[in-house]
């Protein structure tokens, strides 16, 4: 998978050096390249933002600016060895775009090439957008209900988010399988605490069950836990649940949480 990062703080990209991702690069499963914006501005001051139309506070990215650096990546394409015509997918991230979520990193990981735009101040001027959204596939992405100083932070947390999904990247293939937010016969619950060796520290005891070696009760107990952390910390996953999915176990833990699963007539 190819990833073009754009930011005018390039150095805030040292950590995709490291740690998986960085094995990752290493290994050629991840070919990043990471580009200055100011490279593509040609004032003295290699001026990258102006005042807002319209008034108000703060600055906004010009879009002469942004367009010569994605010409400039999507001209690239043609000299490393892709397909004639391709283009990437391009991701904005911005506080009013679409929530970035577990499904969307699978489907982003998918995907063989992915442009990456960080916006700063009060954001790209918005005809960047519009037009490259006539000519690939772009998508305004947010990683949460707050706001940060700029696409950076989000950036680091998408490419790692989707590159743990790419094959060979984790050593466990089957970690991806059992995260929280997953497919599976775990969706819409989070994952439940876990524990290592010794198994009693500081007067804690690791639950027994998870020392007894029968496979079908650790397998009940981490979905209990699951189901009782998703209703204590996420109690809007938990109300998502699909009331098919439940057995009757899920059932009266659920009732002893005093928690409702979708209609008040389930059936038990």
């Amino acid at each position: 998978m190819r990833l073009d990062i754009v930011s005018i703080f390039p150095e805030y990209f040292a950590p995709l050096d490291v740690s998986l991702i960085g094995k990752a690069r290493d290994r050629g499963t991840l070919d990043v390249r990471v580009h200055q914006l100011r490279d593509w501005a040609h004032d003295v001051h290699k001026t990258v933002d102006d005042t807002p139309y319209g008034g108000g506070p703060g600055m906004v990215m010009k879009p002469e600016v942004w367009g010569e650096a994605v010409d400039a990546i999507l001209a690239s394409g043609a000299s490393d060895g892709s397909e004639p015509g391709a283009r990437p997918r391009m991701i904005v991230p911005t506080p009013s775009g679409r929530p970035f979520t577990q499904e969307l990193a699978q489907e982003l990981s998918a995907e063989p090439w992915l442009l990456f735009a960080c916006g700063r101040y009060e954001g790209i001027d918005s005809r960047v957008m519009a037009h490259y959204g006539e000519r690939m596939r772009v998508d305004e992405v947010s990683i949460g209900d707050y706001v940060l100083a700029g696409g950076e932070v989000a950036v680091l947390v998408m490419v790692e988010a989707i590159g743990r999904l790419l094959p060979g990247v984790l050593g466990n293939a089957h970690s991806v399988v059992d995260d929280s937010f997953a497919p599976g016969a775990m969706q819409n619950l989070v994952e439940g605490p876990v524990y290592t060796k010794p198994p009693v520290w500081r007067d804690l005891e690791v639950p027994s069950v998870l020392l007894s070696g029968h496979h079908g009760k650790v397998a009940r107990w981490r979905r209990d836990e699951a189901l009782r952390r998703t209703v204590r910390n996420r109690p809007e996953l938990a109300a998502a649940i699909d009331p098919a999915t439940l057995d009757k176990h899920d059932r009266k833990l659920l009732d002893e949480l005093s928690f409702r699963v979708g209609p008040e007539d389930m059936a038990n």
